[in-house]
């Protein structure tokens, strides 16, 4: 059972959808979909750098790699979700994108094959946030304006499946870790303009048991 939504054309929030927590919750979701691209281009180098395997296995260590992220980030997704529906939508984003750039800074810096898939699932559960991002807009867009703002975040999402691969790719031509780095010093700079822009937008009395 998840929290019933207002289907009114009045914004749950007193002061409106403000547009710097909207700005945040746009690359939010850019950022939780690149997270899954932008390493692939460099995996099999690096997995043959921490494992000393030949390419052939690399490729399938950084397969299995690809795979987990995206499963963490499916099965989290709703638990997450559902946390927001219990202590708010801020605190579930603000400490999940600040732990996704934790973990991908610590992406960046692993020197052994099984610390580097242990900290890329976290990577995915810290990356789901589709649910609470797409909830927190429903809680404080109107309902005549929900369908473009819903389509800005799904745009998002497309957006980083799109670039994450090609940024990957890019930096990991300079430094096999820079990709990593880069998320990171990304999730970071959204993390503090979000920490100051957004503000909570399920009161106390629509929370859930």
């Amino acid at each position: 059972k998840e929290t019933s939504i207002d289907s009114s054309d009045q914004p749950r929030s007193e002061t409106g959808p403000a547009k710097g927590a909207f700005i945040f919750l746009v690359i939010s979701a850019f950022i939780s979909s690149m997270g899954f691209g932008l390493a692939t281009p460099v995996l099999p180098k690096l997995v043959m750098e921490l494992a000393g395997t030949e390419l052939a296995e690399a490729a399938r260590w950084g397969g299995f790699a690809v795979f987990l992220y995206a499963v963490m980030q499916f099965v989290f997704s709703p638990i997450l979700g559902a946390l927001s529906d219990r202590y708010g939508r801020r605190p579930v984003l603000l400490l999940s994108l600040a732990a996704f750039a934790i973990d991908m800074l610590v992406l960046g810096l692993v020197d052994s094959l099984w610390a580097f898939l242990v900290v890329r699932a976290f990577a995915g559960v810290f990356a789901a946030t589709f649910s609470t991002t797409n909830a927190y807009v429903a809680d404080v867009t109107p309902k005549a304006q929900r369908g473009i703002r819903f389509a800005w975040i799904g745009a998002a999402f497309g957006a980083g499946f799109i670039f994450g691969p090609a940024l990957g790719g890019m930096l990991g031509e300079i430094d096999l870790r820079l990709p990593f780095l880069f998320g990171a010093g990304l999730a970071t700079i959204n993390t503090l303009f979000g920490y100051f822009v957004v503000t909570e937008s399920l009161s106390e009395d629509k929370r859930r048991p």
